[in-house]
């Protein structure tokens, strides 16, 4: 038997339900969250004004920015760094999480802003609150057509990049000191740039030694790549053939469980005499490596798995061979302006002597 359209009981429920066919043809089946008769009533009341609004005005219903967050985290479970997103969005809760989207300008961003340097954050942290209020607005405008316009955030200046890396001196001091299943990984990483997650998960089945190529299906940024293996990284793989039937890279058997920067790591680091580095640094020194060898951004791009050449721009100041001749010059000039000189005082004296020959 069909259910009359309105809000009605359920028995294995205490809060009212939905049943409706909204003004713009769509049907409604769900939970109204409140056990008040009157309350059910007035959110069917809402959702019907806010679809006859959206379909004879144009007038999109409003949204909130707890609606928003609730869908935006649900698209981004995949993520490696999905905590941390999880942790970004509670901390802007305290000042977003009444308000609708509607509401969010510039005033609002500039709170956020003023708040977050009140309390003594750089604007690096500062910048990773912003560039997620921003990011979320934009897929509500561009995916989900939940308002039409947000205001413009602009990251705040003065955050310091982080340059840090480690020569091939420093390197292979760093490794001479780790424990022998920690330097595997050092080595793997300073050969192919890979990410401490990308080679403790790494699998034999995603590994092929006579193609000199590693698939990886877990990356940062959810975008599955190969790894092109140079001898480096295929010496430091052949050594762990046996260790494991799965996992390429294990300590006493086992695969890694356990964050690779734990006290094992800073002790190599102080042995080492290594300060303020950390394991993804390994990954910026192989860029920098590169860079300094030759390679050239767009290959670089490919060889790391960034998606924008905004990352690998970075690195672009560590290659400097395309600028040998233009500081040399001005060596080569000065070199000229010197053998002029020298032939000209040759020539001078020369030009003194046969006068002094010549005279009577």
């Amino acid at each position: 038997m069909a259910r009359n359209e309105g809000v009605y009981r359920r028995p294995d429920s205490g809060n009212w339900w939905i049943n409706a066919t909204l003004p713009n043809g769509k049907r409604v089946r769900q939970s109204a969250g409140t056990e008040r008769r009157e309350d059910a009533e007035a959110y069917l009341a809402k959702l019907k004004l806010d679809a006859y609004r959206e379909t004879h005005f144009g007038i999109k219903p409003q949204r909130s920015w707890q609606e928003a967050v609730v869908r935006y985290l649900e698209l981004k479970r995949g993520l490696r760094s999905f905590s941390d997103v999880q942790r970004i969005c509670r901390h802007l809760d305290c000042y977003l999480g009444d308000m609708q989207l509607s509401q969010i300008n510039g005033d609002v961003v500039w709170a956020v802003i003023q708040g977050e340097l009140k309390k003594g954050n750089k604007p690096a942290t500062v910048n990773r609150y912003l560039a997620t209020v921003r990011a979320l607005l934009r897929m509500a405008r561009d995916e989900w057509q939940w308002i039409d316009t947000f205001p413009k955030i602009r990251l705040l200046p003065g955050e310091v990049e982080r340059d840090r890396w480690l020569t091939h001196e420093e390197a292979e001091r760093l490794i001479r000191c780790c424990a022998p299943h920690l330097a595997a990984l050092v080595r793997y990483a300073l050969a192919t740039g890979c990410r401490a997650g990308e080679i403790t998960g790494l699998e034999w089945s995603r590994v092929d030694l006579q193609r000199k190529t590693a698939w990886l299906n877990q990356t940062k940024n959810g975008t599955p790549r190969g790894v092109p293996l140079n001898e480096d990284a295929i010496e430091v793989l052949k050594e762990q053939i046996g260790k494991h039937s799965r996992y390429c890279f294990t300590f006493r058997g086992e695969p890694w469980r356990w964050q690779v920067t734990n006290s094992g790591w800073h002790t190599a680091l102080e042995a080492a005499g290594i300060q303020d580095f950390r394991f993804h640094d390994l990954r910026h020194t192989w860029a920098s490596w590169h860079r300094q060898a030759g390679t050239s951004c767009d290959e670089l791009k490919e060889l790391g798995g960034w998606k924008s050449r905004e990352m690998v721009d970075r690195y672009a100041k560590y290659a400097t061979s395309h600028l040998a001749d233009a500081a040399m010059r001005i060596e080569r000039q000065r070199a000229e302006n010197v053998g002029n000189i020298v032939t000209f005082l040759s020539r001078s004296e020369k030009k003194k002597d046969l006068t002094f020959r010549s005279s009577p």
